[in-house]
């Protein structure tokens, strides 16, 4: 693997893709930063990366992987089943409610003395834009911004933050990279995908049906353009890449891992890949 080197200034920042299961490329990735002591002035996540960004805020190594990994093999916690009972594809309560308070109990003291920003992206069902929370101070409405962020559309219930509706932040900024700009952080950014280069959603031809959602036009005009601007949003990470101006650290061969993965031993073997691949960058 060939290194590269990476000067941290105070204009530098971390963005942490989505990407359901495939978050577990992130972990790794993460892990290996809190193992060298790697940390960035500015950072920002969205869905599970906002997820695993949150353990790393609070120094807690390890956390992530055992989310994802571990908790799943013990609970199971993703089955078609929690649509019926909880109208939702994952056990959202043992997710950010029992493991943050009593599994592995989130550091939020930690978290709120940490110098650096960490900003997490949500989807105004409203108005079909994108949010950017910053929140250090009040546990549970840090909880709410990460269960929003994570909230997938059509298989997770909308959810609220300060009592505005709430989704996925990846439907309108899955690689916030010019929000990180927008921030006044413009050098040397490292971006942390869950694709490998090349890849590309299809456009589809389908728009989301007016009787979901109905109560809110402008998310679905949201969800019916997400592919076209997650596109865009790729093309502009590999352009950048190609001129040297960000260093991203990604899958190097197309993946195996759904979005709602379950075997374990994929998901293991990505989360090691996140690793090694994070071990070949050098920062300075």
């Amino acid at each position: 693997m060939n290194r590269k080197s990476v000067q941290i200034t105070s204009k530098t920042a971390l963005i942490l893709e989505g990407g359901g299961m495939r978050g577990v490329f992130t972990c790794g990735v993460l892990d290996n930063f809190m193992d060298r002591g790697i940390r960035f002035p500015y950072s920002i996540g969205v869905s599970a990366g906002a997820c695993n960004g949150l353990s790393y805020m609070s120094g807690q190594r390890g956390r992530a992987k055992f989310s994802n990994i571990d908790l799943l093999e013990k609970y199971n916690y993703i089955q078609l089943k929690y649509l019926l009972t909880k109208r939702n594809i994952m056990d959202f309560d043992l997710l950010f409610d029992t493991f943050p308070n009593k599994i592995i109990p989130y550091h939020y003291d930690k978290y709120a003395q940490s110098p650096e920003r960490y900003e997490m992206v949500t989807t105004n069902c409203l108005t079909g834009k994108a949010c950017y929370y910053e929140e250090k101070n009040n546990p549970q409405r840090i909880i709410d911004i990460v269960r929003a962020s994570s909230s997938l559309p059509f298989v997770c219930p909308i959810a609220y933050v300060d009592g505005i509706p709430m989704l996925d932040g990846g439907i309108t900024d899955s690689i916030p990279l010019l929000r990180a700009q927008n921030e006044g952080f413009t050098e040397n950014n490292v971006v942390v995908l869950t694709r490998n280069r090349g890849y590309r959603k299809q456009i589809k031809g389908t728009k989301v049906p007016p009787f979901i959602y109905r109560k809110y036009p402008l998310l679905r005009e949201a969800i019916n353009n997400r592919s076209k601007l997650y596109n865009e949003q790729l093309d502009l990470v590999e352009r950048l890449e190609d001129e040297g101006r960000i260093t991203v650290i990604r899958p190097q061969r197309p993946i195996e891992v759904d979005r709602i993965e379950k075997n374990i031993d994929k998901l293991t073997a990505l989360y090691e890949e996140g690793y090694q691949l994070a071990d070949t960058i050098q920062f300075l």
